[in-house]
């Protein structure tokens, strides 16, 4: 049994072993002793993370453990660091995403796709990454692609119950959804938790309220879309296009699934005055986001609507306690705050410095070479753990590579938080892939065999849009 305990944990051991040896190391110039500790705690999440050996949520605590013992700091301080606008953020959309996958509108929006795409199944293939990554790009991935597994998996079974002549059909409807949510979950803040992480790292590092300069860092939810929602919109059709190609579908046209689909809506009958509500709902927090979050921040609109759905009675409290994943929150204020650290003991500064230094050597130390290595960087890193992970431990490295690099910051950050959608290539990379992936009608060598396919070309839209869009509104 010990022998087994062990093996099981040898991951948790190898990285203690490694933050022990790191921090015996003679202290690399140019990086102060707390830098050290700092890069050694990084390093030792990063391995946590990729390897999960122990649940995620013991990661965060020991993060703060770490910052309490290590570095000397006082644990009220430690604790102020948890709790940001962008923490309060990622809490509330998690608890409105319990709120509207509670009310089961799997159906309604699959007859609502048929309806305007028509039968065939390239229309119904970009019908489902439209509206998925619609939804998405307001809601976050891992909720819609919840709510829009049980559309694909309709429209499949009404196709054929058997699982082996809709093979290519399966692969199609079903990273249409997965790849639908990724890409637009770079579109405003609140489609994924990595990109209020960088706001609130653009507001931490660089925003100072006396100076005016500096306001152009403190990104509200308009301004994130502006810069990013044109990214999501480029690449629907080509996500359609790459899957066609990848995957041929069995049938053509899906007209059998849909007679059958729609005789299902019309017994549930029309929509009640509850569905409308929540629509409403969704709608005033939405408007409260992109006309009133500069002033009131985006986590405090979030928790007001979660408190609307309370209050309305739409969802209650025991379904929303259980619903929402607690220890992702305290995993993301974790990451924040040992982020913070990274950039106040300069340890940020130096990883950046010395990541410089190799770009220079292959001449990619600015321009388009930059944010494409930036790009890679990332990309690589977020197929390995998750996305708001990967920009929590990259995001501090690389704004301060882009002050190194005398490059935009804010230009730099958006690079590092879109690419982090780019976990196409496994099935833990995103919620969404793994969500999926449960429905059994995938392995994993489909996400490899169409997932480089994806990176490639999301990364040529991005850096299309850097290079050509972005000096339009001012980066």
């Amino acid at each position: 049994m010990n022998l087994y305990y062990f093996w099981e944990k040898r991951w948790f051991f190898i990285a203690m072993l490694v933050g022990s040896i790191m921090l015996q190391l003679p202290v690399p110039n140019g990086l102060t002793p707390e830098g050290m500790v700092v890069l050694t705690m990084s390093v030792m999440a990063t391995i946590l993370f990729i390897t999960e050996p122990v649940p995620l949520p013991t990661v965060a605590l020991l993060i703060i453990v770490g910052q309490v013992l290590l570095l000397g700091l006082q644990s009220t301080d430690v604790a102020r660091s948890l709790m940001t606008d962008s923490v309060l953020f990622i809490m509330g959309s998690l608890m409105l995403a319990v709120a509207v996958v509670k009310q089961k509108l799997d159906k309604r929006i699959a007859w609502l796709i048929v309806r305007l795409t028509g039968t065939k199944t390239a229309n119904v293939a970009f019908g489902i990454t439209l509206v998925s990554g619609l939804l998405a790009s307001f809601v976050g991935e891992h909720t819609v692609a919840a709510m829009m597994l049980p559309v694909g998996i309709t429209l499949i079974t009404l196709t054929s119950d058997n699982p082996k002549k809709v093979r290519n059909l399966a692969a199609v409807l079903l990273f249409s959804i997965s790849y639908g949510c990724s890409i637009a979950s770079i579109g405003t803040p609140s489609g994924g938790a990595r990109n209020a992480i960088m706001i609130g790292y653009w507001n931490e590092f660089f925003f100072d309220p006396t100076s005016p300069e500096t306001r152009k860092f403190l990104v509200d939810y308009l301004d994130w879309m502006l810069h990013a929602y044109p990214i999501f919109l480029m690449q629907i059709p080509f996500v359609t296009f790459i899957l066609l190609k990848t995957f041929r579908p069995e049938y053509r046209d899906l007209s059998r699934a849909v007679v059958k689909l729609r005789h299902q809506v019309e017994e549930t009958g029309p929509m009640k005055g509850a569905d409308w509500m929540s629509i409403l709902l969704f709608v005033l927090i939405l408007y409260g986001w992109v006309f009133h979050s500069a002033s009131l921040g985006m986590g405090t609109i979030a928790i007001m609507g979660a408190a609307g759905f309370l209050i309305v009675g739409l969802v209650r409290w025991e379904d929303m306690n259980s619903g929402v994943n607690w220890g992702v929150v305290l995993l993301y204020a974790a990451a924040i705050s040992l982020g913070v650290q990274m950039k106040m003991t300069g340890a940020a500064a130096w990883v950046a410095s010395s990541f410089l230094d190799i770009l220079s050597g292959i001449n990619a130390e600015d321009g388009v070479a930059l944010w494409g290595a930036v790009s890679v960087l990332t990309t690589g890193v977020t197929n390995m753990m998750s996305n708001g992970a990967a920009v929590a431990v990259l995001g501090p490295i690389m704004l301060k590579l882009a002050v190194a690099a005398e490059e935009s910051p804010l230009l730099i950050g958006f690079v590092t938080s879109i690419s982090s959608s780019f976990a196409y290539l496994t099935v833990v990379g995103t919620p969404a892939c793994t969500i999926v992936f449960a429905s059994g009608y995938l392995k994993t060598t489909d996400f490899l065999k169409v997932g480089w396919k994806m990176v490639v070309m999301s990364t040529i839209v991005m850096l299309s849009v850097a290079a050509i869009y972005w000096p339009i509104v001012g980066i």
